[in-house]
């Protein structure tokens, strides 16, 4: 398996930045890798979190988070179709069970809480990375994942914490607190294979 020095450098520069990633389901107690991001008390923008903002609203937090299992969901079987490395085919398939399973979770909690989740639609940096994906080669296609992976996973840290930490719907505060170490246990994991390609 090649190296990834852009994935190393990515992740690692992730860690310190935390502004990053998706996950879902499962728990794990390790929560080593971030503190919570706060966001605006008015914030309410579901599109994208490139200025830093995290929803603290029900609605635009479940159109974010759902938007990102369907990524991941969606990129993890572009990979599986095309990649060589059992390593990382065994990886994308944990995404696809662990972000079904957080979806459904993020349901069961939005039911409880008289939500209605809005239908989960990629965000125009989600289907370009997964456009880029679906045309990689088998050659490229485990660094151009690896690297998407790393700023996915980032992206849904910084959005499950800071609902977790500020969103306004109890119910929905609890699952996204529940989904921060299945997230931060991804991160872990590409780093430990980043560490060992």
């Amino acid at each position: 398996m090649k190296t990834f020095p852009v994935l190393t450098m990515a992740v690692a520069l992730a860690a310190c930045g935390g502004t990053e990633t998706t996950d879902n389901a499962g728990s794990v107690t390790d929560s080593t890798v971030q503190t919570p991001m706060t966001a605006d008390a008015g914030t309410t923008n579901s599109d994208n979190m490139t200025d830093g903002t995290v929803p603290t609203d029900a609605n635009g937090y479940l159109a974010m988070a759902g938007s990102g299992d369907m990524w991941e969901i969606e990129s993890s079987k572009a990979l599986i179709a095309k990649s060589q490395n059992a390593d990382l085919k065994k990886f994308a398939q944990m995404m696809i069970d662990n972000h079904t399973q957080s979806t459904e979770k993020l349901k069961a909690a939005a039911k409880s809480a008289n939500v209605t989740p809005p239908a989960p639609k990629l965000d125009a940096e989600q289907q370009r990375m997964l456009d880029e994906l679906r045309t990689a080669d088998a050659n490229s296609i485990d660094m151009i994942y690896m690297r998407h992976q790393a700023t996915a996973h980032q992206k849904a840290l910084a959005l499950h914490q800071g609902f977790a930490a500020n969103g306004d719907n109890d119910a929905l505060k609890k699952a996204a607190g529940e989904i921060v170490p299945v997230v931060e246990r991804h991160i872990a994991e590409l780093s430990r294979m980043s560490a060992s390609s």
